[in-house]
């Protein structure tokens, strides 16, 4: 039986809460002792709303789920988190696939796509440790992205089927490999991985689903005699515990007689809908269902497992038809009576309330065409997200945080909070309006030139700078641009993997490049005090990104430094760009009235460049590092040398089936003609300007 540890959060920072800061954590620790189901704190950009939060919770002391609206912005939250909580349990909750093209079918075009997806090891590496925290820990903060209402196994299950180990337990090597492969470890004779084990002699090596280390498992006869933590990069012994926990590969279990259970509901699905097709006519649709679904049930009994297990998800998991699927939800605590025993944070709720509450319908929408072609069976509907209504009974009481709350916001909280004052008495930012177009005879050059002019300024005073453009293509433009006017640039938008868009922005903080141009990501919560100019091109353009509560967190971006200051482009003033700049005006008042009276200069935020992509490097990565970093220093003289050297041992690799050294090898060499200039990069077509 699992037992929870009684660990409890203890907030570590060396200061202590300022400006409006201890007013509104107060607030809000009171209106949950009150029992206040809703509450949103309106917290300007650089106010420190996540400290603010991070207080809440040390007072509360209850597991926390806090949402953000993307993935790069729940990376930074959960680095935060980390800095406030290092002794917790703080983990990064997001869609582990890098690349997602759900199953779909059009009937006008006759075109099915199957489900494309490449998966990200590490991300469900990070997935498999929040739901382990979560059955195993009290002070637990999960930082997650929608992803959050999407289906996942069985806590009960999950739970139940771990494989405990202890010190001299008699179980014989066989035993503990069948145990292993039931819950869906992979045997490997070679490098073990995570959801991996092998067996060596005495001992059976395996690398838990949720961690990095190595768990090698030595037996004295049918019996437990050493169980060893190792690094498997150093091969050091961290650890000699007299007992471990491993918990499932996947999170989606179902044993036994409830197994057999599922899949004969599934097989009696199957019959009922194949009867109803041929009974409408609709014989090639009968044909498919039965094809597929008894393919399905051949996989699930040969293995345990199919692909696209989660659409039998009702069946698995016994629930009725309509009835709400587990998700990451379903892991947190809840009290005697069932109610959620926990604390939700909406993070930039005025954009992650709408994501939450469009998620279903257009899942729906696509499982209806796949339904009614027979592609899936009905049961497949109750494989989705959560309506929204399903996802607020789920959740405990919570706090809205944007600087910009919507209506949903202030019509459902029983109380807002303000937190206008930044602790280190930075101010909003200084706006200018100033033309897109260069008028004929003026010695203005036009949006473009006149933003590259200011952002050299910036950047010769040893400024950042941001850009943010209306369209992916124009971002990429406009860097590649720059870059041929020799200045080092970035773009980012929502095409950039997950763990590059980390890296870009970590990168861009460490100042390795000036500028960073990008669309929708640049807007909020990113938290970049090494910005000191913003310029927004055609900040006239009305609509969602030019909007009134966009044009205002993308001003914010420059509110954490003392010298920001923001550039609107634009050949009207437009209903939005009036309103942000009249409430920007306001709070800046406010604030230069409270330094005022306090005597306070305001000063740069100095903030610790973090990166949550240590925690996320496989060890792939690192072994090419490590093995770049040592040739450099034996083959400095003769890089050419090294290459061939390499390209020999990679074909020899090949040859003895050794895949995984061929791999890292391959990824050495690539590195390695790339520093020699041998590998040519295409350039694309630049935009002219």
């Amino acid at each position: 039986m699992l037992q929870k540890s009684d660990n409890t959060f203890q907030l570590k920072f060396p200061y202590q809460p300022a400006g409006d800061q201890p007013e509104a954590i107060s607030a809000l620790i009171k209106g949950l002792k009150k029992g206040m189901k809703k509450q949103t704190l309106l917290g300007a950009t650089g106010t420190g709303k996540t400290f603010t939060i991070a207080n809440v919770i040390a007072e509360i002391q209850k597991p926390t789920l806090v949402v953000a609206h993307n993935k790069t912005l729940a990376a930074q939250l959960a680095q935060e988190f980390t800095e406030f909580f290092p002794d917790a349990a703080v983990h990064y909750f997001v869609s582990y696939y890098d690349y997602y093209q759900p199953e779909a079918y059009m009937p006008i075009t006759d075109t099915y796509s199957e489900k494309d997806a490449q998966i990200n090891e590490e991300i469900d590496r990070l997935r498999h440790a929040s739901t382990q925290s979560l059955l195993t820990r009290n002070d637990v903060i999960i930082v997650a992205s929608v992803s959050c209402i999407y289906g996942l196994g069985s806590p009960e299950e999950y739970a139940a089927m771990n494989v405990g180990l202890q010190l001299d337990q008699k179980i014989s090597k066989r035993e503990l490999m069948e145990q292993l492969v039931r819950v869906h470890y992979e045997r490997t004779t070679a490098d073990v991985s995570s959801g991996q084990f092998r067996s060596v002699g005495n001992r059976v090596d395996i690398v838990p689903v949720s961690q990095k280390y190595l768990i090698s498992i030595l037996f004295s006869g049918n019996q437990i005699g050493l169980i060893q933590v190792i690094d498997p990069v150093t091969s050091l012994i961290l650890e000699t515990p007299d007992h471990v926990f491993l918990f499932p590969a996947k999170h989606f279990l179902t044993e036994g007689e409830k197994k057999e259970k599922a899949m004969k509901a599934i097989e009696k699905e199957m019959k009922e809908v194949v009867k109803k097709f041929e009974k409408e006519g609709k014989l090639l649709e009968a044909e498919r269902i039965k094809r597929r679904t008894q393919n399905d049930l051949a996989m699930m009994r040969e293995i345990g497992y199919c692909s696209g297990i989660e659409n039998y998800s009702r069946h698995l998991s016994g629930k009725k038809a309509g009835d709400a699927p587990e998700t990451l939800l379903s892991y947190f605590p809840r009290d005697k009576k069932g109610n959620p025993d926990f604390l939700t944070i909406i993070d930039e709720s005025h954009v992650t309330l709408p994501q939450l509450h469009g998620m279903y319908a257009g899942d729906a929408s696509r499982k209806k065409t796949l339904i009614e072609y027979g592609f899936r069976l009905p049961s497949a509907a109750d494989n989705r997200p959560l309506r929204y209504e399903e996802f607020e009974k789920r959740i405990g009481q919570s706090i809205y945080v944007s600087a910009t709350p919507g209506n949903i916001e202030r019509e459902v909280s029983d109380q807002i909070v303000e937190q206008i004052i930044r602790p280190t008495g930075l101010v909003d930012p200084k706006i200018e309006i100033r033309p897109v177009i260069a008028n004929e005879g003026e010695k203005y050059s036009g949006q473009i030139q006149d933003f590259i002019n200011e952002a050299e300024k910036e950047i010769k005073n040893g400024g950042q700078v941001l850009a943010t453009t209306l369209t992916k293509k124009m971002a990429e433009d406009l860097s590649e641009y720059l870059k041929d006017r020799k200045i080092k640039s970035e773009y980012l938008h929502s095409d950039v993997k997950t763990i590059d868009r980390i890296k870009i922005i970590t990168d861009f903080r460490k100042k390795k490049f000036s500028i960073l141009v990008g669309v929708n990501l640049l807007r909020e919560g990113l938290d970049m005090p090494e910005v000191s100019f913003i310029g927004i091109l055609d900040a006239d353009k009305e609509g969602f990104l030019r909007s009134e509560t966009s044009l205002i967190q993308t001003i914010g971006r420059a509110a954490r430094n003392e010298n920001g200051r923001v550039i609107l482009y634009a050949d009207n003033l437009t209903g939005s760009m009036d309103r942000a700049i009249t409430e920007t005006s306001r709070r800046r008042e406010k604030q230069i009235a409270y330094n005022n009276k306090h005597g306070i200069t305001p000063k740069t935020i100095q903030k610790k460049i973090g990166d949550i992509t240590e925690q996320m490097e496989s060890n792939h990565e690192k072994s090419v590092a490590a093995n770049l970093s040592l040739d450099a220093q034996l083959f400095a003289d003769n890089p050419k040398e090294l290459i061939r050297l390499k390209e020999q041992e990679m074909n020899d690799a090949v040859a003895e089936l050794d895949f995984e050294t061929a791999a890292i090898l391959r990824d050495e060499i690539q590195v390695l003609k790339e520093k020699l200039g041998q590998v040519k990069i295409k350039k694309k077509p630049r935009r002219k300007f």
